[in-house]
C-alpha cells in the first residue's frame, strides 16, 4: 500500500468538505433556520411531509 496515495486522498476529501461548507455558509440563515428546533422541523418536512 502507499501511503502517499492515502495522504492526497484524505487532502482532497478535506478540500472537497472545505469547499462545499464555503457554498453553504449563510444558507440557514438565508432560510430563516437559526435553531436545532428549526433543522427538525425542515428535516421532518422534508422526510415525512410535514409543513413547518
Amino acid at each position: 500500500m502507499n501511503i502517499a496515495k492515502i495522504v492526497v486522498l484524505s487532502n482532497a476529501s478535506a478540500q472537497a468538505i472545505r469547499k462545499a461548507q464555503s457554498a453553504f455558509s449563510g444558507a440557514a440563515e438565508a432560510m430563516g433556520i437559526s435553531s436545532e428546533e428549526d433543522v427538525q422541523a425542515l428535516v421532518d418536512e422534508v422526510r415525512y411531509g410535514k409543513e413547518r
